[in-house]
């Protein structure tokens, strides 16, 4: 692999601060120590460095020599809200927290790309570098957009992205045009009436209510949807009752829905709302239906996806740089950017191991300068080189 000898130098620096990174996780918007480290880092290197965007993010603006196209890259930095179970040395310290993502390894990738681009300067225009915070489904990107980030630190075009366990060590994929699903998460709230255990006759029962709700929702996809497209309806939440012998006022049913197109998502959003209230009526009881957009479908615009698969071949050679042929069911809110600034989204495989978001689940650091490179060679590029 042709790494960046530059990065490859100090890519012991870069593992010592993930593993600290990863010892010490913060849930989205409350990234204050990692976003503190992520901003003195690029200060100590010469960076300009603005903080506070969209709440905790933090951009990193490194001027090239002389005049030239404006590149972004992206990262996110916060940790997931369950339990660790790596046993490492870096395992986290703060119970319910856990860098079960990888973005730990993302925001040092994306630090080592900066590191190195501050102190070589070997471009023309500009390089931004945005440290995201709150990626997993509280908005982060949206939340940075809104602050200004597009208007303030303009970007002709962006690139990210994500470590995928499973896929060979250092192989670098891409998914042209839809590469990652929309997501919308729903809440069914059932109105019934409570009753004692032991006199049903009382009662109008939202536990059953719940559950025909939830076996009529998987007719969606199978009876509603077109079998040429792709959705997914997952229940994943039903919570009712505190007590054996009460049957309660309410229930809960919740989940998710994953979509590719518009047309696809507001068919399965409307007729999930026909079938709880209609189900909920026939038994003399009141839905309440509530469904909220997480992630838009992220889409990778041509041109940056073709320059961005040039530069990965560079790096990793013919074999290990390939197309997708397939989009990912799962979801990221780099979609957000990519509604406003064309780009794109790569997954750089980092061996076997666990799953993402399984709580043994542990970044590969043999990655990191394999990523750094990439975001590096792609600033580079894209900004055209000066000299």
């Amino acid at each position: 692999m042709n790494i960046i000898p530059e990065i490859a130098g100090f890519a012991e620096d870069l593992t010592a601060l993930r593993c600290d990174l990863h010892a010490h996780p913060e849930i989205g918007f409350e990234e204050v120590r990692t976003a503190g480290l992520v901003a003195a880092a690029l200060e100590g290197w010469g960076v300009e460095v603005h903080r506070g965007i969209g709440g905790t993010g933090v951009v990193g603006v490194i001027r090239g020599a002389g005049a030239g196209r404006r590149v972004g890259l992206r990262a996110d930095m916060d940790a997931l809200p369950m339990e660790e179970a790596t046993g490492v040395a870096h395992a986290s310290r703060i119970a319910g927290r856990f860098h079960g993502c990888g973005h730990d390894g993302h925001t040092v990738m994306l630090l080592g790309a900066a590191r190195y681009l501050a102190q070589t300067r070997r471009f023309a225009g500009e390089v931004v570098v945005i440290f995201q915070p709150a990626e997993e489904g509280l908005g982060g990107a949206a939340r940075m957009i809104a602050d200004g980030l597009f208007a303030r630190f303009p970007c002709d075009e962006i690139y990210g992205l994500h470590n995928w366990p499973s896929a060979p060590l250092g192989q670098i994929t891409l998914k042209r045009g839809v590469a990652m699903a929309a997501a919308d998460s729903f809440d069914i709230t059932i109105r019934g009436r409570g009753a004692h255990g032991a006199q049903p006759q009382n009662a109008v029962d939202p536990v059953m209510v719940a559950t025909a709700v939830t076996q009529a929702l998987q007719t969606i996809v199978s009876r509603n949807v077109d079998p040429l497209r792709t959705a997914i309806l997952s229940v994943t939440r039903l919570l009712a009752g505190s007590a054996y012998n009460v049957i309660p006022e309410t229930a809960h049913v919740g989940g998710t829905i994953r979509t590719f197109d518009a047309a696809t998502r507001a068919l399965v959003v409307g007729r999930l709302a026909e079938l709880a209230e209609g189900i909920a009526r026939g038994f003399g009881a009141r839905a309440e239906v509530e469904v909220t957009s997480r992630f838009s479908a992220l889409v990778n615009s041509e041109p940056q996806a073709e320059a961005a698969m040039d530069v990965a071949r560079a790096i990793v050679g013919e074999g290990l740089a390939l197309y997708d042929d397939e989009p990912k069911t799962g979801s990221e809110d780099f979609a957000d950017m990519l509604q406003v600034v064309p780009g794109a989204y790569l997954l750089l495989g980092q061996g076997e191991g666990p799953p993402l978001h399984n709580p043994a689940y542990d970044f590969n650091d043999a990655v990191i300068p394999v990523g750094a490179t990439l975001l590096a060679r792609i600033a580079e590029a894209r900004t055209a080189p000066a000299g």
